[in-house]
């Protein structure tokens, strides 16, 4: 599945370890989803976004959020003045699943017309 593929996917509920990931589709759709990286812990994706000012990462929190809610799959964030960082996780299921890379490129999505 491609970047555009994930992103007008939609999540569905996972629970279990029966919907984690195996560590090749991690690597397949990490491969699809340029400046996404694995978590140290090999449980989640992250990737930092920068903005020119706190406005713009505030609107891009915002957006993210929106997402999270209508998809029902939430991130964790670290915000500061300049920059966004995300971090995506399935916890019901002890890693990822495909909700986590479903997010994240509906949240790079979100600046490819910026």
């Amino acid at each position: 599945m491609n970047a555009d593929q994930l992103a007008t996917s939609h999540c569905t509920p996972r629970k279990g370890p029966e919907n984690a990931l195996d560590s090749a589709q991690v690597r397949a759709y990490l491969a699809a989803l340029p400046g996404w990286s694995l978590t140290d812990d090999g449980k989640g994706i992250a990737r930092e976004y920068r903005f020119d000012d706190f406005h713009r990462t505030m609107a891009f929190v915002n957006a993210v959020a929106w997402i999270a809610h209508v998809e029902d799959h939430h991130p964790d964030f670290e915000v500061s003045y300049p920059s966004c960082a995300l971090h995506y996780s399935t916890h019901d299921v002890g890693g990822l699943s495909l909700n986590d890379f479903i997010c994240a490129a509906r949240v790079d999505a979100l600046l490819e017309h910026d």
